[in-house]
């Protein structure tokens, strides 16, 4: 096995570019001419020595050819092994005696979903898993400037086949992939940008963000950043998998099933959309995926929620039940509570969302899962768009990311931060909302939710920053994938020290120290947390009598997060 590691490190290493070695303590010796002639017919002598120089050991071997690369990755490469020697043994060396009793039958399965199902045991490296975690972590990142040569940064464009399927202004609607050969996790992320209800503002949103509406103009490759990113160090634990982006242009929360016609003006077919894509990448590889994530932001969260549950019956109608389909619903767990100030539904912004997703349902032709709407009579699917109702019913397993004080959530709400301090009654409200929020993820079992007045994270740059209670986005969905390995395992409980439910409970907007950094609307500086409540009106007095502390203890309380 080691030797297989050494060859396909030196492969790699050999096929990139001549790169200058690195500044050595003693110079290595020069390494031979190039043979001009074909590999195939160079003499046995030459094999005979190649043989003789691996059997002197990596080291020697690295030296003959000049190739410092092909030793450093031999060398990660033995360490990985010894890491995961470690981790299948575990105590008592009952993965040895496990791996002793796989027969032929198990080893013809396939070299792919071994390498894929590789059975794992941590209970050796439980009471350090974060050590281990962080050097797993460096080999990694170590071995993958070989691994990225062959998988391209960016995500390109295809247009569906099927040109039925629509944007809303009738062109192809399309996704963007980037393929990873070998992996067997797919990660499909819905994109969000809130939606429109009627003619008048969907008229207004194809005049000022087309894009949302229409493939006439998308660039034919993006960069994936945060959750999509192809960097390990952006994207710890899912840079290697296939990523898809499937960019939203239906402008109805990824529910619509109506075409474009005389009748209608517009397309609605979000929920179309994701099937047809399901369809074309089942042809690019996702038949023999182990599991897929459908992840989305705003109204891509949402629509996770109402489309994830779709998505597996999809495959297992196709025979693809051996997938396992996971949702990750990012800032899309909204509340239908009682607007701040109620104001005439007019635009997408002022417009209640409770009244919003009734119009738009019949504007759309909205579906949601059957699940879901048997909870509800007649006429009031629009319930089916809201998290904590639609959660209860949904059978594959959802990890929900959600700011408990969200900008979305606020403004639909008619609560503007322009810069004034706010009034007392907004931030009563605002503290409220917090509240309320965090009573409706008590029962969901994976959730992660800072107490920070943000939108969207998954495909920020900065991801990996936040933490809730001393752990980050990364890790907490690290932890949820080794939770739902484990769960299919004998039943055992969640790893000890590896948290998947992550809700902050101080009581105000970035009283979370790791919150995104927060910039004055009018002179561009960055502001603390102690400062930002100051400048939204926070009486830091009245607050300290309330609370029966001292000023001096409440702002130190603020300033570390408690």
């Amino acid at each position: 096995m080691l030797a297989a590691w050494e060859r396909a490190a030196g492969s790699c290493a050999g096929s990139r570019a001549a790169e200058p070695a690195p500044p050595a303590l003693s110079s290595p010796p020069s390494p031979p001419a190039a043979d001009p002639r074909p590999r195939g017919r160079r003499g046995g002598a030459r094999r005979s020595a190649g043989g003789a120089a691996r059997r002197r050991g990596l080291a020697a071997a690295a030296a003959a050819s000049g190739g410092w690369r092909r030793a450093a990755m031999g060398t990660a490469a033995v360490h990985l092994l010894l890491l995961l020697g470690l981790l299948h043994a575990g105590p008592g060396g009952e993965g040895r005696k496990g791996w002793r009793r796989r027969g032929p039958a198990a080893r013809e399965r396939g070299e792919a979903a071994a390498a894929e199902s590789f059975p794992l045991d941590f209970t050796a490296v439980e009471g350090n898993m974060d050590s281990f975690m962080a050097q797993v972590k460096s080999l990694a990142q170590s071995l993958y400037p070989c691994s990225a040569q062959a998988l391209p940064h960016d995500l390109r464009l295809h247009l569906l086949h099927n040109a039925s399927v629509t944007c809303n202004d009738g062109s192809p609607a399309g996704y963007y992939l980037k393929e990873s050969k070998g992996s067997r996790r797919w990660l499909l992320f819905l994109e969000g940008g809130w939606y429109c209800f009627n003619r008048e503002n969907c008229d207004t949103r194809y005049d000022t963000m087309r894009r949302l509406m229409s493939s006439s103009e998308w660039p034919a490759t993006r960069v994936g950043t945060g959750i999509l990113s192809s960097q390990p160090e952006e994207n710890p634990h899912w840079w290697n998998a296939n990523m898809v982006f499937i960019p939203y242009c239906s402008s109805d929360v990824w529910s619509g099933a109506s075409s474009k016609s005389e009748k209608n003006e517009y397309a609605f077919m979000g929920a179309l959309i994701i099937q047809e894509v399901i369809k074309e990448l089942v042809g690019k590889g996702l038949s023999t995926a182990k599991v897929l994530l459908l992840a989305g932001s705003s109204a891509g969260g949402t629509g996770v929620l109402l489309n994830v549950d779709r998505v597996a019956e999809q495959l297992e109608e196709m025979g693809y039940q051996g997938i396992q389909v996971r949702g990750l619903a990012d800032s899309g767990w909204f509340l239908d509570n009682k607007q701040y100030r109620r104001t005439d539904c007019i635009d997408t912004i002022t417009c209640a969302p409770t009244e919003a997703i009734r119009r738009g349902i019949r504007y759309w032709n909205g579906i949601v899962p059957e699940r879901c709407k048997l909870q509800f009579k007649e006429g009031e699917e629009w319930n089916c768009f809201f998290g904590y109702k639609i959660y209860p019913t949904l059978r594959c397993p959802v990890f929900v990311v959600q700011w408990l004080f969200d900008e979305a959530q606020l403004t639909v709400d008619n609560v503007h931060l322009t810069g004034q301090p706010v009034q007392e009654g907004q931030w009563l409200y605002i503290q409220n909302l917090g509240r309320e929020l965090r009573n409706t993820l008590k029962d969901v079992t994976a959730s992660f939710a800072p107490a920070c007045l943000s939108h969207e994270i998954i495909t920020r740059n900065h991801w990996t920053d936040i933490q809730v209670k001393g752990t980050s986005l990364p890790r907490a969905l690290h932890c949820w994938d080794r939770s739902l390995h484990e769960s299919n395992k004998n039943g055992k409980a969640p790893l000890k020290g590896c948290p998947i439910h992550l809700i902050d409970s101080c009581p105000w907007p970035h009283c979370n120290p790791s919150c995104p950094t927060i910039r004055d609307q009018f002179t561009g500086q960055e502001m603390n947390v102690i400062q930002f409540l100051m400048h939204m009106g926070f009486d830091v007095q009245k607050m300290a009598q309330q609370q029966g502390l001292e000023p001096s203890k409440l702002l130190g309380m603020l300033s570390s997060g408690n």
